[in-house]
């Protein structure tokens, strides 16, 4: 126990106990089982983006042999899961490795200060009532992801303020929302309102995709045939690792082709709408996008349930913007009406990098776009300290799994040479900076704007060197060594 007045110190604290902070803390543990750790979460229950967003049909856009942390095998029969699905997954995760005893719910991280003279971080937390909780560690590991959880991005709707009906986000969705036999307008194209427009369809009166343009949208099986022969074949663990392999080789197969022969691909999804769709459907108007394929994330539905709610006439999409509202209808630019007794807003997320967390390094504040990314991981200039930013062009947890892996690793190597700082140091003028997500969603470029090669990370991230030139090492009071960890003979007065 902590005597009064005292601050609690801990050799690591990572921020948020989400998919990505439950993965980080099952690989520190592993790898450190001595090393004190806690973890610090806003809100009051596990799971993250997995315990927050409710809305019908809630379920990941990647398939869950690789949304799965690598250590752990994901068992059910559904490659494209459920929300409550994962986030019991992530849940048992943290219960069968102990990781709940390390988190402190109610703590939303607010500022942390870094002192090069003792090597440590100071980080402060806002508790539910207001008071200040003042936490110290020696590394810290943000997995807080990249939106703000209070409230979703909403664009300006003229005459929204008219409607009589109800308007809800899918970030706040009611529990007690009523929509059976009801008419639903859903604004928006994405993940969220392919997700929600055949779940809602399933009871609603009529469900309208009020969209602006298309997105790139692909049926995906909601069940791996393979994934399930390869289990039985080579078991859970082997045949998941194969299974994961496999489906990144078609994701980086489809990504790559996308880019290089855009045409093609654009044609092979367009044939498929075509197949699924009613007969004579205006493909090219509701399903055509102008941008080339992955300048966006592509959409799954699985078994398509999309089109089948369309070929149902349980659901319409409908290509306009909207103008203004009136007490039961929304007006189009076109002139035309939609009827609606509710208005769902799928207009995407505001980014808040770090949780809005306020970082200064021996008092100077960190300004984001004055840093580059070392690693796609880290901060130059900002010492022990990393964060997990998942994919644009594959699913979020493989690059979770690989920060943490190199934490541990860049941990590990200090450990043996008993350094306790390391820090990104951009001193290369043959750098190029580059945005940090390279990705065209509205919700990414209405902020910063991390399509990367799986492979290259693996080797870069998993087996590559530590000391790469790039990362300085020092101790506690000392300037971080310019030789990286090569001994000058400067250094070895220090020593």
């Amino acid at each position: 126990m902590t005597e009064p007045g005292m601050i609690e110190h801990y050799d690591v604290l990572i921020v948020g106990a989400g998919l990505s902070g439950i993965g980080a803390a099952h690989h520190l543990q592993a790898a450190f089982p001595a090393k004190t750790y806690a973890i610090l979460e806003a809100r009051d229950a596990i799971g993250g983006t997995w315990d927050l967003f409710r809305y019908p049909g809630v379920r990941s856009d990647s398939d869950m042999f690789t949304l799965g942390y690598r250590f752990r095998p994901w068992t059910e029969a559904k490659a494209i899961a459920d929300g409550p699905s994962i986030l019991g997954y992530v849940r048992a995760t943290a219960a069968e490795a102990g990781i709940e005893r390390h988190i402190r719910f109610g703590h939303r991280v607010t500022r942390a200060g870094w002192s090069g003279d003792q090597a440590r971080w100071t980080v402060e937390a806002e508790r539910p009532g207001g008071e200040t909780t003042t936490l110290t560690c020696g590394f810290l590991l943000m997995c807080s992801g990249y939106y703000r959880y209070d409230h979703g991005y909403l664009p300006l709707l003229p005459g929204l303020g008219n409607f009589g009906g109800q308007v809800v986000h899918p970030q706040h969705w009611p529990a007690d929302l009523d929509y059976a036999g009801k008419r639903v307008v859903v604004i928006g194209s994405g993940a969220t309102a392919v997700t929600l427009v055949p779940a809602l369809a399933e009871t609603a009166g009529h469900v309208t995709m009020l969209q602006r343009s298309p997105t790139y949208i692909l049926t995906m099986p909601a069940e791996d045939v393979v994934a399930v022969q390869l289990r039985k074949l080579l078991g859970a663990r082997r045949g998941y690792a194969v299974t994961r392999w496999k489906n990144v080789a078609m994701m980086t197969l489809i990504y790559k082709l996308s880019r290089r022969r855009p045409d093609m691909i654009r044609g092979w999804i367009r044939q498929m709408a075509i197949k699924q769709l009613p007969d004579g459907y205006d493909v090219d108007t509701h399903f055509k996008p102008v941008y080339n394929p992955w300048d966006q994330r592509l959409c799954l539905v699985p078994d398509g349930d999309l089109f089948k709610a369309i070929r149902d006439g349980r659901a319409s999409v409908v290509t306009d913007r909207a103008k203004t509202f009136t007490e039961r209808a929304v007006v189009l630019e076109s002139g035309a009406e939609l009827g609606a007794d509710i208005v769902v807003t799928a207009t995407g997320l505001q980014l808040l990098a770090f949780g809005g967390t306020e970082l200064t390094v021996d008092g100077r504040p960190v300004h984001l776009p004055e840093t580059m990314a070392y690693k796609g991981m880290m901060l130059s200039g900002v010492p022990n300290f990393a964060f997990t930013l998942g994919y644009t062009n594959a699913s979020w947890t493989l690059k979770a799994d690989l920060v943490s892996e190199f934490a541990c690793r860049l941990l590990k190597y200090m450990d043996s040479r008993g350094y306790d700082t390391c820090v990104p140091v951009n001193d290369d003028p043959a750098v190029t900076p580059q945005p940090l997500l390279d990705f065209q969603a509205g919700y990414v470029l209405r902020s910063v704007d991390q399509g990367m090669s799986y492979a290259h990370d693996v080797v870069i991230l998993r087996h590559g060197k530590i000391d790469d030139g790039s990362m300085r090492f020092s101790r506690a009071g000392q300037e971080p060594s310019p030789f990286g960890s090569n001994l000058s003979e400067i250094d070895k007065l220090r020593r």
